[in-house]
């Protein structure tokens, strides 16, 4: 292949000559990388506190990402106005700490409380169903094919935390936390298309991190982890986890999907959200053997299928580079 993929030393935003084996690279960069979080936040939280673990994760990138920008385009590369920093710092909040904190939150606890990484990941993939009903409720009108997309992914949730009985059977106060965190990470997604933000998304990314750290870091105080917490009883496993969160999940991964929003189609690179999910239940079962009830594959399945409608049928609003879809469940628009 002529050219590596795109790397956390890629962040500056230049164009790089656009090929269709460096497209699906990127791809499955994100494919993978991103589909492999869930279980690396299981893995995390298996000794270290679940929101100061966030919060670390959060910390360390944002600090990098800033050091590679003022590095690569000098003093005024994270120059934003007092309203671009407040929304950043909105939806910074909404999506990493209430968004991404709630994920790690559920995955946290002993057997039978903690939701599997895998099942996770199948009811994040609602969200882009969730954007599609804030845009609805505020005059929007996606097209019919969009609703019943909508319908049958909600169908597949309602499926998938149904109670059971016997060991397969999904947490129902972890999955609702999980509920809660689509929510909070619908809502970020789709202010983020519709206030004033940094026009750079690797600046806003930046802010975003900041924030959601920050009060990721002030909720985990809150509930005695800080105090609680002695590096030292930190299994060699959770750290690696956790530096991989920090390296593939948030630097490498985004900088691959932000590369990709504005050199392929965006019904290309939307495919990730019913990629992701498949990925992280392989993964979940094989790796930590994660059970795979019929359960878990039929719930799975129809909110995958509904996701896949949603992606399908929608399309950008305007033509040009970078504009997406509001199913894009990251930023809607820049």
């Amino acid at each position: 292949m002529s050219s590596p993929p795109p790397s956390a030393t890629a962040l500056a935003g230049r164009r790089v000559s656009t090929t269709p084996a460096l497209i699906w690279t990127a791809l499955i960069v994100v494919y993978l990388l991103w589909g492999s979080t869930y279980l690396a936040i299981r893995i995390t939280v298996e000794t270290l506190p679940p929101l100061l673990s966030a919060a670390l994760r959060f910390a360390v990138a944002g600090l990098i990402l800033a050091v590679v920008l003022r590095l690569r385009r000098g003093p005024g590369a994270l120059r934003v106005d007092r309203r671009q920093l407040g929304s950043v710092a909105l939806v910074g909040v909404l999506l990493l700490a209430g968004g991404n904190g709630l994920v790690v939150l559920a995955e946290s606890g002993p057997p039978g409380v903690a939701v599997p990484s895998g099942i996770a990941a199948l009811l994040v993939a609602t969200v882009p169903l969730l954007v599609v009903l804030l845009r609805s409720a505020t005059g929007d009108r996606p097209p019919l094919w969009t609703f019943a997309g909508v319908t049958v992914g909600f169908v597949g949730l309602i499926l998938l935390v149904l109670p059971g009985g016997g060991s397969g059977a999904v947490p129902l106060v972890g999955a609702l936390t999980v509920v809660a965190a689509t929510a909070s990470w619908s809502v970020g997604s789709f202010l983020s298309g519709r206030i004033r933000m940094p026009a750079d998304p690797f600046v806003a990314t930046v802010y975003e991190m900041v924030a959601g750290s920050l009060v990721l870091a002030v909720v985990a105080a809150g509930r005695g982890e800080l105090a609680g917490f002695h590096p030292a009883a930190v299994s060699t496993r959770s750290w690696l986890a956790l530096g991989y969160l920090m390296v593939a999940g948030s630097l490498v991964a985004f900088t691959a999907y932000v590369w990709l929003l504005h050199n392929a189609p965006i019904s290309l690179v939307s495919t990730y959200a019913y990629v992701n999910p498949a990925v992280a239940v392989v993964l979940g079962a094989l790796l930590v053997a994660e059970p795979v009830t019929p359960q878990v594959l039929l719930g799975g399945a129809v909110i995958v299928a509904g996701v896949a409608v949603v992606v399908v049928t929608e399309r950008p609003r305007r033509s040009g580079t970078g504009s997406r879809s509001g199913v894009t469940p990251v930023r809607e628009r820049r």
